[in-house]
């Protein structure tokens, strides 16, 4: 089956990739939304642009999409994308966003696609283990939650990570994989990546009076990989 993959360059979107290409999916195109809205309510924005990298390190071709990231009409953007691209189907890396799932599943409902969800209703601990096991090299690239302090901007996604999110979860209550905007991540590599993604200059911005701040990759370079999967 002909596939895109809507892809954000993070851990959500490569997680879908990752099982759209173990499952044997024609992966014909990943799908970026590129958003003006910072407080965009279906798209990831920090480090999109990136997106070129990471699609050239997997050798797929990348389609953006542009939006001013106005609540409902950002939807009918990805529409647009999606109608003029020759696939059967769409893979979304939605967790438990139940509003970004229902909006995806009625713009595919429209144009008579399919839809996958693969990481729906996982169990957020053992998924972000998981990735770890499967050698994703994730990058913590926003954080908005109480106990995620400056000092996780650019850390790597690890088990040490993941028990600190554990206690920040029985502490304040937050979604251990981020689902509810606590963080934004970055995968720079992934068993499909025939190359990885290198941060050259990095610029970390953080306010204090809301406790939330970004990592922003000013530059970034491909480094080839020791053999390919």
């Amino acid at each position: 089956m002909r596939v895109a993959v809507l892809y954000s360059g993070g851990k959500d979107s490569n997680y879908a990739l990752y099982w759209a290409l173990e499952k044997g999916l024609d992966v014909r195109f990943l799908v970026t939304m590129v958003s003006e809205n910072e407080e965009s309510y279906m798209y990831h924005v920090p480090n999109v642009h990136l997106t070129e990298l990471q699609a050239r390190a997997l050798g797929i071709p990348l389609v953006k999409g542009f939006t001013e990231g106005r609540k409902e009409e950002e939807v009918e953007d990805l529409k647009r994308v999606l109608e003029g691209l020759k696939v059967e189907g769409i893979v979304a890396g939605a967790l438990a966003s139940r509003y970004q799932r229902e909006r995806i599943e009625r713009v595919a409902e429209e144009l008579g696609l399919k839809t996958f969800a693969p990481a729906w209703g996982r169990d957020p601990v053992e998924y972000m283990r998981e990735l770890v096991r499967l050698g994703f090299d994730i990058v913590f690239v926003g954080v908005s939650a109480y106990g995620l302090d400056e000092g996780w901007l650019g850390r790597r996604v690890n088990e040490e990570a993941i028990r600190e999110l554990e206690k920040l979860r029985d502490k304040y209550g937050i979604h251990v994989a981020g689902e509810g905007g606590e963080f934004e991540t970055f995968v720079r590599d992934m068993p499909y990546f025939r190359a990885r993604v290198v941060f050259d200059e990095v610029e970390r911005i953080w306010d204090g009076c809301t406790g939330s701040g970004k990592l922003v990759v000013k530059a970034a370079h491909l480094e080839p990989k020791g053999g390919t999967r």
